[in-house]
């Protein structure tokens, strides 16, 4: 199994992290077939995401966002593609935060 480690800090506020969090969330789940689920807390929220070959989620605080995914083995050998792709998805939308673009995240299922 190859593990994906991506860790971005950022000065948000968890209110704003979390809409970008699930607008994510969105974005996974119609790009790659993924299906997320949010389980929202006081001080941060996770975003579990699943679908064949992959297993994993994104911790949002505050101030960073931590994502950890596990790949299957078929899906290893890609792991260099599959990082960049979660890293050009989540990096889009922290740079279209920091441009003042604003992003409205749907409603993900509760837990």
């Amino acid at each position: 199994m190859a593990d994906i480690r991506i860790h971005r800090d950022h000065a948000l506020g968890l209110k704003r992290a979390r809409e970008i969090a699930w607008a994510w969330a969105e974005q996974v789940e119609e790009k790659f077939d993924m299906e997320c689920t949010v389980l929202e807390g006081k001080t941060s929220d996770t975003v579990e995401f699943t679908r064949s070959g992959v297993k994993g989620e994104l911790i949002v605080t505050a101030d960073h966002f931590e994502l950890h995914a596990k790949l299957g083995l078929l899906l290893g050998a890609f792991k260099s593609t599959i990082e960049g792709e979660i890293q050009k998805e989540l990096d889009g939308l922290l740079a279209g935060e920091a441009g003042g673009r604003k992003k409205t995240a749907g409603k993900k299922k509760p837990a």
